[in-house]
């Protein structure tokens, strides 16, 4: 490398280094390795100690051991399937080293008659001799051999010791970086740098130190990296100047009138938010998180007729086309009807849609709801002043950033999820965005009573399920989802039918995996329409779905399922003023673990608390939905054991905000861990 100050070297493609051909590459890449820098994060995960050498007499059988020997006599003999074998001695005894499958001119090569040779592996016992069999180790270079060999989780097809040599160019070759943080920053780490950490982090001494500073140093760079980029995206959106909505108040007002019920201060908060972005000359870039039930939708609607008040059109996204439809409805109910309100269905005929899209291109239409199909090119409208999404945890940065140019500068954006996540969480996977945040339920929601049963006394199920039927009340029917299986998810759902049906004749339906879209439409009509009262479903059923007359939810084996995901089923029950009750059903006694996630249940609907608790017990990764958030990326850091870090990266991206402060110095760290698509003119 000539220039060991540049960040490229490591983000070169790992042919570069010596002894990595096509296939090593190739295996490497199954690895999802695929430059030196990611390599440096696959960590050792133990180590072999090589360094002390024995005497052929005090070698242990079974051990990986180092042994200096001094090869006497080759015997290859000459059936094929028979092994090679070279008897070596020191001044205590002598060991065979055997091997199948080498040539004859390698074994002379790496072993020949008279010299002086290292070797290290595992040592066998047999006829009364001691023998290695294929030695990896064997150098006239006992210095080579002599040392601490880490041990990593490897692709099939790399040895243990290729794969430690190609780490060790990398290491060796390492770039000296400028030092990118304050000195404020560094001494929390005792001012160890990049580099360092990185030398220390492979060292087998110190395989999961993950107190030490060098481990939170390099955490802290994951975590600062992501804040950087955050930080960019939000200047760039705030530096877009577009034409400000005028807010009617009056008009707004007479909309919270009709209501039959009074917004919540937290609702309040937010829909204030939202009003000073859109009355702002500076495009909006807001999103509205909130809890099960907390009331976001009629927030995002009182933001879409102001927009629509103030002269431009809204699109309104949501994921199934069954909720498009229940904000569409909810939209016609509120509005007044001089608003052009329309729907764009996979089921609209296509003179219909043809139609929708001529009345949106000639600004005849105010308001459109639907699916992502409303984001198509041939969907052109002419004053798009409002983009609203609703339930858009699948939306990683990027397509973020694509959505907020799509509606040009006059257009704000306004993203809503129903998934309420821990701060840590918030701070990363939102942090290019303005947040407001809806934790109070409406003063009409009852809190749902949540409790927990053992299969065998499905019986007292059934008699409070037929109780609440002759109540006029409805009943969802969760069947578990085992090992992530659409078979076996399916049979179980079917099964549980079948067993229902025998007990409620005809006041039962079903919906799985593999229903269609159109079926699936018509089975959750029917069952807001009360014509079943019964929905045996698997965990498909609809995140943000108001069936107002459905008050009890049963879950089978509850232990399957995380908090925050059991958190979100209990929440398609208690939409309405009913008493509302959560079933977790069990198959045998809990564990510790789920006697926790049961009673934290029980004791709180809280969802924001539930979700710290839920990572707290199963790990960020698995926080409903957020698998694919692009959080799991991170090597190091983790936002349960780093919380520290993630808010001294905040306070730190703050004060660097607030001053001013030039980041092109950051430009290596940004680069480097692989954020370059999002920014690509830092300095």
């Amino acid at each position: 490398m000539n220039n060991k100050t540049n960040y490229e070297y490591l983000l070169s493609d790992l042919s570069s280094l010596k002894g990595v051909g096509t296939k090593t590459k190739n295996l490497l890449k199954k690895k999802n390795i695929n430059n030196l820098f990611d390599l440096l994060w696959k960590l050792p995960k133990s180590y072999t100690d090589r360094s002390l050498s024995s005497k052929i007499k005090e070698l242990k059988i079974g051990e990986i051991q180092t042994v200096t020997i001094i090869p006497q006599k080759y015997n290859f003999p000459r059936i094929r399937k028979l092994p090679n074998r070279v008897l070596c001695s020191d001044e205590t005894g002598e060991i065979d080293c055997i091997f199948f499958n080498s040539y004859e001119g390698y074994i002379k090569k790496i072993l020949p008659l008279g010299k002086e040779i290292t070797v290290s592996g595992k040592i066998g016992h047999f006829k009364n001799k001691y023998q290695i069999t294929n030695p990896k180790y064997v150098s006239e270079d006992s210095s080579l051999i002599k040392q601490t060999h880490n041990k990593y989780s490897l692709t099939e097809g790399i040895s243990e010791k290729i794969y430690n040599k190609i780490l060790n160019q990398i290491i060796n070759n390492l770039p000296v970086f400028n030092e990118w943080h304050s000195k404020s920053i560094l001494s929390k780490f005792k001012n160890i740098s990049w580099n360092s950490s990185i030398k220390e982090l492979h060292k087998p001494e110190n395989i999961g130190n993950y107190k030490s500073n060098f481990y939170q140093r390099l955490a802290f760079d994951e975590i600062f990296s992501t804040f950087l980029v955050n930080s960019e995206i939000r200047k760039k959106i705030r530096k877009i100047k577009k034409k400000n909505k005028v807010i009617n108040f009056n008009k707004q007002n007479s909309i919270i009138d009709k209501l039959n019920f009074s917004l919540t201060d937290d609702q309040q908060k937010s829909l204030n938010e939202i009003n000073k972005d859109l009355s702002s000359p500076n495009k909006m870039f807001r999103l509205l998180q909130g809890d099960v039930g907390s009331g976001k939708t009629i927030v995002s609607l009182l933001a879409a007729i102001n927009t629509i008040n103030s002269g431009f059109q809204v699109a309104f996204m949501a994921p199934t086309e069954i909720l498009a439809r229940q904000h569409f409805t909810l939209a016609k109910k509120l509005f007044p009807k001089n608003i052009n309100i329309a729907l764009i269905s996979g089921k609209s005929e296509y003179k219909v849609k043809k139609e929708i899209l001529q009345r949106l291109e000639n600004n005849k239409i105010d308001i459109i709801f639907g699916t992502h199909a409303i984001f198509q090119k041939k969907v052109i409208f002419k004053k798009l002043g409002l983009i609203i999404i609703d339930e858009q945890h699948k939306f990683g940065v990027n397509q973020r950033k694509k959505l907020s140019d799509k509606g040009g500068s006059n257009c704000d954006v306004l993203l809503m999820t129903a998934t309420p996540i821990p701060r840590t969480l918030t701070m990363t996977i939102y942090g290019d965005m303005d947040i407001s945040i809806i934790r109070e339920k409406p003063k009409n929601r009852k809190p749902i009573k949540t409790y927990s049963k053992l299969e065998v006394k499905i019986e007292d199920v059934l008699k409070f399920i037929k109780k609440e039927i002759n109540l006029g009340n409805q009943i969802f029917w969760v069947c578990p989802l085992i090992e992530e299986s659409k078979k076996l998810d399916h049979s179980s759902a079917v099964k549980k039918y079948e067993y229902l049906e025998s007990k409620f004749p005809n006041q039962v339906c079903l919906l799985h995996g593999k229903t269609e879209v159109d079926e699936k439409n018509e089975i959750l009509n029917n069952f807001l329409n009360n014509k079943f009262k019964i929905l045996v479903s698997t965990t498909i059923i609809e995140v943000g779905i108001d069936f107002p007359n459905a008050n009890t939810i049963i879950i089978e084996n509850a232990n399957k399922f995380g908090l925050s995901q059991l958190h979100q089923l209990r929440g398609r029950v208690g939409r309405g003023d009913k008493d509302s009750t959560c079933i977790l059903m069990f198959k045998s006694n809990l564990s510790e673990n789920a006697k926790k996630r049961i009673k934290i249940l029980k004791d709180t609907n809280d969802g924001f608390l539930i979700s710290e608790e839920d990572m707290k017990l199963r790990g960020f990764g698995d926080i409903l939905g957020f698998k694919q958030s692009g959080v799991k990326n991170f090597k190091l850091a983790d936002p349960i054991h780093n919380s520290d870090l993630f808010i001294l990266a905040e306070k730190e991206m703050r004060r660097i905000e607030n001053s001013n402060e030039d980041i092109g110095k950051f430009k290596p760290l940004i680069k480097l861990y692989d954020r370059a698509d999002i920014i690509n003119d830092i300095a």
